[in-house]
C-alpha cells in the first residue's frame, strides 16, 4: 500500500510533474484517409484537441514541469512517455485483441496509431477533425476533445505474450524471455474476460475526457483488425513519480506509494525500471516490463474494521502515513517492528532482495455488484526491468502471507513487454520488434 515497492496488494502514490511543451503553433493535419485509412464505428466515450507543438527529450534529458495547465508531453523520446512521467489524474487503460491474419495490416495499424498518438497529445484532432470534411463520410476525429487542452495525455503501448504466439505474425523468435507468464497467485480470482490482450495503449490525463477520447478514436482506427479484449477507467492516481509532491490516498484511506521510484532518478530507473541492451532481445532495449492488476477491495468490511487494526495491517499510521514506531511518513521503516504480516513488511525492498517497480495504479469504482457492494479497489500498474525480479518475487511475498489479503482479491491480469520510445517522425511503435 504505502511503500517501496507497492504491489498488487495495495494502492500508491503520486503528483503533477510533466514534461514542458513548446510554444503552441498548429501542426497541419495529415490528408484525410491518406494518412490513416479508417473508416467507421467508434467505440467508448472521451476527448482531445486545441494545443502546441511539443518538444522531444533527448537522451539524459530529465522531465521539466509542465509550464501551465493542460501542457503537452512530448510524445517523441528515447523511452515512451506515461512512465516515468509525472502520474497525471486520470486513466483510461485498454488491452485489445489483433483480430487480423495479415502481419502488413498490423503493422499498417501501428504506424497510423502513432500518428495519431502523436497528434492528440498535441491536442491535435486525429486526420482532418471532427467536422469540415465530407459530409457523406464519418468524420476523422470523434470530436469530443474539440476545444479541450492536451492535459498532458500520454499513450503508451505495450506487446501481450499472445501476440507472439507461433503461427501469428512471425514473431516467436522474438519474444523476450523477461515476458513471462505469471503463475497463479494463492488467492487470485482472476476472471479472462478482464485478463490477458495482444496489445496495451494505457492513455494518462489530467482531463478524463481527454483520455478516453484517445482510447476511443484508437479503437475506431482499428476497426476490424483489433478489437477492445477489456478495458478500465482509474482516477485519483494511487502512486507517484515526483515525490517531493503530496502522497495520494487510496480506497482504503492509506497514502499509497511513499517511496515510489522517482521519475527523475536516472540510477534508479536505469536499474529497476528500463530493459539494458545486454538483456536483450536487442528492439526491446530502453523499454520495460509492465504488469496490470484489477485489484478489487472489499470495501465495506473493511470500513467496519478498527483504525487500530487497519494500521497494523498495512504497517503505516493513517493520518501522517508514517512508518510504525515513527513520526514523519518518509522516515525510513523498522521493518521488525511492524507485524510480520504487515503489508509494507513484506512489500519492502528489504524483505524482497532489493526489489523495486516503478507504480503508476489508479482507483477505481464500477458501480455494485448486485448485492449492494461496491466494486472498486486498486487498478495496479507497476513498470520493471524484470518482472522474474520485480513483481513475481514480491506478490509471491505478499500472497503468502499479507494479512491485508483479507480484505482484497486480484480479479484481473495482464503483462506486456513496453518497447522504447519512438524517436522521431519516421519511427512508429514497435518498429524494432517487426524489423
Amino acid at each position: 500500500m504505502s511503500d517501496e515497492t507497492k504491489t498488487p496488494a495495495g494502492p500508491e502514490p503520486d503528483e503533477t510533474e510533466a514534461p514542458a511543451e513548446a510554444a503552441g503553433q498548429a501542426v497541419a493535419a495529415p490528408s484525410r484517409r491518406s494518412l490513416l485509412g479508417w473508416g467507421g464505428a467508434g467505440l467508448a466515450l472521451g476527448a482531445a484537441a486545441a494545443g502546441g507543438a511539443a518538444v522531444a527529450l533527448r537522451p539524459g534529458d530529465a522531465p521539466s514541469p509542465a509550464a501551465a495547465a493542460g501542457a503537452a508531453v512530448p510524445f517523441h523520446g528515447v523511452h515512451q512517455a506515461g512512465i516515468a512521467t509525472a502520474v497525471q489524474d486520470r486513466l483510461h487503460f485498454a488491452a485489445f485483441d489483433v483480430t487480423t491474419k495479415d502481419r502488413a495490416a498490423l503493422v499498417r495499424l501501428l504506424k497510423d496509431w502513432t500518428a495519431a498518438a502523436d497528434l492528440m497529445t498535441r491536442g491535435h484532432a486525429v486526420g482532418e477533425g471532427a467536422f469540415g470534411g465530407l459530409p457523406e463520410a464519418p468524420p476523422d476525429d470523434t470530436g469530443e476533445a474539440v476545444g479541450l487542452k492536451p492535459s498532458r495525455l500520454t499513450l503508451t503501448i505495450g506487446f501481450g505474450p499472445s501476440l507472439f504466439a507461433k503461427g501469428r505474425f512471425g514473431l516467436a523468435d522474438r519474444r523476450p524471455d523477461g515476458l513471462v507468464d505469471l503463475p497463479l497467485f494463492p488467492g487470485d480470482n482472476l476472471d479472462g474476460a478482464r485478463s490477458g490482450g495482444d496489445l496495451c495503449v494505457q492513455a494518462c490525463a489530467d482531463d478524463p475526457q481527454v483520455a478516453v477520447h484517445a482510447i476511443r478514436n484508437l479503437a475506431r482506427i482499428g476497426f476490424g483488425e483489433i478489437a477492445i479484449r477489456w478495458s478500465q477507467l482509474g482516477f485519483g492516481k494511487t502512486s507517484s513519480t515526483t515525490p517531493e509532491a503530496q502522497t495520494p490516498r487510496n480506497m482504503m484511506g492509506f497514502k499509497d506509494g511513499t517511496r515510489n521510484i522517482s521519475g527523475t532518478d536516472a540510477d534508479a530507473l536505469d536499474q529497476h525500471v528500463w530493459v539494458a541492451e545486454k538483456d536483450g532481445p536487442a528492439w526491446l532495449a530502453g523499454g520495460s516490463y509492465l504488469v496490470a492488476r484489477r485489484i478489487r477491495m472489499h470495501i465495506e468490511t473493511w470500513d467496519r474494521t478498527s483504525l487500530r487494526e487497519q494500521e497494523d495491517i498495512i504497517g503505516r499510521d493513517k493520518a501522517e502515513g508514517a512508518p510504525v514506531g515513527k513520526s514523519q511518513e518518509r522516515e525510513e521503516p523498522f521493518l521488525k517492528a511492524m507485524l510480520p504480516t504487515a503489508h509494507v513488511r513484506l512489500a519492502h525492498p528489504d524483505t524482497n532482495n532489493g526489489a523495486r517497480m516503478l507504480r503508476r495504479g489508479y482507483s477505481f469504482t464500477d458501480g455494485t455488484d448486485g448485492l449492494g457492494r461496491l466494486d472498486a479497489g486498486l487498478f495496479f500498474l507497476a513498470y520493471q526491468r524484470d518482472m522474474r525480479k520485480g513483481f513475481i518475487p514480491v506478490q509471491r511475498s505478499l500472497a503468502r502471507a499479507d494479512v491485508l489479503n483479507e480484505y482484497i482479491q486480484h480479479v484481473g491480469s495482464a503483462v506486456f513487454a513496453v518497447p522504447p520510445g519512438v524517436r522521431d517522425k519516421e519511427d512508429w511503435w514497435g518498429r524494432a520488434l517487426f524489423s
